[in-house]
């Protein structure tokens, strides 16, 4: 028995989500003011991860494309923000766009051709250009700073704004990330959404309804990689250093692990599937150093195996309990004898009118 029923379209579902997007907002915005430092660090660190999670979610849990070389546009945005901040003394603000346009082009670039893969040649692909990644980084050496890394200058708390470096840097972060989760829960629930979906489920069914599957395949791995290069952004400007082994092949394994934690073709799943790739490995490490591998592999399977629609999918279920949607009625339609004798009245009167004089 459900507590509360509403109108699909009705004021009161709109009513609730508005009220839902307040609370999160305001949940999100104050977080950092009553933890400590450690944990804002920990928990900008998910942000960074859930907007990279969610560029993959986009490629995989909606288009059906999977890739395992998120990893290497997550570590080209990190790079780019960093040398234009280090080398070229640009302002922090401008190396995000500039590292997601940068990604794009290359996601766009790299789409194209992959447009002719499918299913594991797909993932082969994209898991050698993960593995590649590090060691041309290490090969750029006076660009990249090789195996030594970089270090980035952090942005610096505005003085008219009475927080701490660690509150400042969790609150920009947010700052990019949460207008990027509204983008994707927009597009996805309009035309864009649906096409690929029914990309996913049947190419053949989707280019027959005309569907430009070339098209929208090539788009959609450029914004994933575009998403990427942003999360690579904000993760140089939240460290404040990069280095080749923070984008090992670990890395887009985590983002693959985060999606389907967190729910495949879900924009919230993105975050859950974060969290558990930051905070769980820390807790098994805390549980036995020597087997911290594989208690977060044994958790990961557990979870996978207890909740295979993901944390998002769980979530569904009980907002489902609790509120009913009832889809609109259709308009009431008139009976056929009724329209019928009325269209005989008519042309019978019609009929037999008299010409005017």
């Amino acid at each position: 028995m459900t507590l509360l029923r509403v109108q699909a379209d009705g004021r009161r579902r709109q009513a609730l989500r508005a009220s839902a997007l307040v609370v999160v907002v305001l949940v999100a915005v104050g977080i950092p003011f009553n933890t400590d430092r450690v944990v804002n660090g920990q928990l900008t660190l998910v942000l960074v991860y859930a907007v990279a999670a969610l560029g993959l979610n986009l490629l995989v849990g909606y288009s059906g494309q999977i890739s395992l070389g998120h990893g290497a546009f997550f570590a080209i945005g990190a790079y780019t923000a960093a040398t234009l901040i280090a080398k070229a003394q640009v302002p922090y603000p401008l190396t995000v766009p500039a590292a997601a346009l940068l990604c794009f082009a290359l996601g766009y670039a790299f789409g194209v051709p992959a447009l002719r893969l499918r299913g594991p040649y797909l993932a082969l692909v994209t898991l050698a250009l993960a593995i590649a990644t590090p060691p041309l980084i290490k090969r750029f050496e006076g660009l990249t700073g090789g195996v030594q890394g970089m270090s980035v200058p952090q942005p610096a708390v505005p003085g008219w704004l009475p927080v701490d470096q660690d509150q400042f840097l969790y609150l920009l972060v947010l700052s990019v990330v949460a207008p990027m989760f509204l983008l994707v829960a927009n597009l996805t629930r309009g035309g864009l959404g649906r096409a690929l979906v029914s990309i996913r489920d049947d190419e053949r069914a989707a280019t027959t309804m005309g569907v430009d599957r070339a098209r929208i395949k090539s788009r959609v791995f450029a914004w994933s990689a575009a998403y990427a290069g942003v999360g690579g952004a904000l993760f140089a400007l939240t460290l404040g250093f990069v280095a080749p082994e923070s984008f090992n092949l670990a890395l887009s394994f985590g983002f693959l692990a985060a999606i389907v934690i967190g729910g495949l073709g879900t924009v919230g799943g993105a975050l859950f599937g974060a969290l558990f790739v930051e905070f769980v490995p820390q807790y098994a490490e805390r549980v036995n150093q020597a087997l911290t591998g594989v208690i977060y592999g044994a958790t990961l399977i557990a979870v996978i195996y207890l909740l295979p629609g993901g944390v998002a999918g769980l979530l569904r279920k009980v907002r489902r309990r609790l509120v009913e949607v009832a889809e609109p009625p259709p308009p009431a339609a008139r009976p056929a004898d009724e329209t019928d004798t009325e269209a005989g009245a008519v042309s019978s009167s019609e009929g037999g009118r008299l010409p005017a004089v």
